[in-house]
């Protein structure tokens, strides 16, 4: 790569590069905290962990120890691998009850109900602290509570609360009804300015048991009595038996190639199956042959995307309950691609939406050693600060993740007690050569493949440099039909909807936070998403 191609950035940023390893995620503190425990002989999923665990402190708003926890990966040996850490349904929480009840809460008839988008009945068993456990104890060389400490000292000593972090935290000011909930979060009942210094003790404390006793108190002990006992509180079916019988598990991921890149997403339930067709599709239709930014180029990838998002929506789930039809199959792809002409599909729907989803965020990172690990990690809640409801004393918010059932009774992603629900976390690498490794991922509800998508067709197609496809301009198309470009692609838009694209233009912040970290062969480099607060270091 040029010196002439490192300059060509737009947001001011440059790819950063290391020798012995490189973190990129959403807040300076968290990136920092990584950096410490690779500095200190820790390898790249030691730093995943203790990254995500800071910013279960430095960006609560997005994360925490009450949501799910997914990784893909590529270790040093060549294994290519996927962690899915992700919480069931209640074993109490029947489509029978919880349509009772929620019609009860709602004032509608019971046949009109659906699921909620917050409160108890959207709360899954939490998966992060497990996954945690798992990730350091079975690939990385330190002990959790080694690699939780700089989160811990973060939660005790304070930090100061930077910009967009501080913006999503009002949100919170709204969601928080009980008392010790924004006691928790809020600060004499508001959410914190730019730059104010605050402490989260009661988060603190949990992250420092389970840092001296593992996971287990928050499955069996005392503090699965408090996640447990708030959700029965608020009118849900969660036990400690529903915790207790909680593992996570290692999957392999589905994998395709787009020009000559093969590229590793999570299979179901998570939506990796939509990048893996939407890529095919794209492939099959030239998509990336056209001139970058092009009208030509971006019809044909939103196209792509779109019948994508249509096959993905309505058969993913928790493949334990559901067939799935090989969605990354390339002569499906071949199928697909002959319904795409010069104009825009206008009958194609998303599919099975859920209203909570689409506009979803959250926190990734990804991490890249000098042994050739790299990852990338997920941490979620669902939406911003996810249910509204606050463990007790633990300082746990947990999550919403059980807003994407649906109470529908012939809706393949229905509503089961100990089923998982479809989830739109999807951690990816991709191999550009035999030692050329990325690890990536776009987060941001159903931005998430839309993302994966343009980001790799910046690298693939048209080699940009880590943080030049990031900073490119991004479409999404919406759940409404609509076509959303950036305010800045205000021209293309039009080009677009002389194809019968219905366009319209949304701020930055509506288009996703990428991080992304590169070996080739032995040299590493890391780039973070300018839509965030992120940073990416290297050392």
């Amino acid at each position: 790569m040029s010196n002439v191609d490192l300059d060509r950035f737009t947001s001011r940023r440059s790819t950063v590069y290391g020798r012995r390893g490189v973190v990129a995620t959403s807040q300076p503190l968290a990136a920092e905290a990584g950096i410490s425990v690779l500095r200190d002989g820790g390898n790249a999923f030691d730093a995943a962990v203790a990254t995500a665990a800071a910013l279960n402190v430095v960006e609560p708003t997005s994360t925490g120890l009450g949501g799910d926890v997914f990784a893909c990966y590529r270790t040093a040996d060549g294994d290519v691998g996927g962690l899915r850490s992700c919480g069931h349904a209640p074993a109490g929480a029947t489509r029978d009850r919880v349509r009772t009840a929620v019609a009860e809460e709602e004032g509608v008839a019971p046949e009109d109900a659906e699921m909620p988008d917050t409160g108890p009945h959207t709360v899954t068993v939490p998966g992060t602290a497990r996954g945690w456990e798992l990730t350091v104890e079975t690939l990385g060389r330190r002990t959790l509570g080694e690699v939780l400490q700089p989160a811990i000292r973060y939660a005790r000593d304070g930090y100061p609360v930077s910009e967009v972090v501080a913006s999503q935290w009002e949100h919170g000011e709204e969601l928080f009804t009980q008392d010790h909930a924004r006691e928790t979060y809020l600060f004499d009942g508001e959410s914190p300015s730019v730059g104010q210094t605050v402490t989260l003790p009661e988060l603190g404390e949990t992250l420092a048991t389970i840092a001296d006793e593992g996971a287990d108190p928050v499955y069996e002990g005392a503090i699965a009595e408090a996640i447990a006992g708030e959700v029965q509180a608020r009118g849900g079916y969660m036990t400690v038996d529903d915790l207790a019988a909680f593992d996570p598990e290692f999957v392999d991921p589905e994998s395709t190639t787009y020009n000559g890149v093969e590229v590793f997403e999570l299979p179901p339930n998570n939506q990796g199956p939509v990048v893996l067709e939407a890529l095919n599709v794209a492939q099959e239709l030239g998509a990336g042959d056209h001139p970058l930014g092009s009208p030509e180029a971006t019809h044909r990838f939103v196209e792509a995307l779109k019948l994508a998002f249509h096959d993905g929506h309505r058969y993913i789930t928790d493949p334990e309950y559901e067939d799935i039809p090989p969605l990354a199959s390339k002569a499906y792809a071949r199928e697909r691609a002959e319904l795409v002409g010069e104009e825009a599909l206008t009958d194609v729907s998303i599919g099975h939406p859920q209203s909570a989803a689409e506009d979803a965020d959250t926190v990734l990172l990804t991490v890249a050693d000098d042994e050739g690990n790299v990852v990338s990690y997920i941490n979620s809640r669902f939406a911003g600060f996810g249910s509204g409801l606050v463990a007790g004393d633990t300082g746990i918010a947990l999550q919403n993740r059980g807003a994407s059932f649906s109470l529908d009774d012939d809706h393949p992603n229905r509503l089961e007690p100990g089923k998982r629900p479809f989830h739109t976390l999807i951690p990816a690498v991709a191999r550009l050569d035999a030692d050329d490794w990325l690890a990536f991922g776009v987060m941001g509800g159903y931005m998430q493949p839309q993302g994966h998508l343009q980001v790799l067709s910046n690298i693939v197609d048209y080699d940009l440099p880590l943080q030049a496809a990031l900073d490119r301009p991004r479409w999404r198309y919406r759940e409404d039909g609509t076509l959303a470009v950036e305010d800045r692609m205000a021209r293309l838009g039009t080009k677009l909807a002389r194809r019968d694209h219905d366009v319209r233009l949304l701020p930055p912040g509506e288009f996703g936070g990428a991080q992304i970290v590169r070996n080739d062969d032995g040299t590493l480099s890391a780039a973070t998403e300018p839509r965030k607060d992120g940073t990416a270091a290297g050392f």
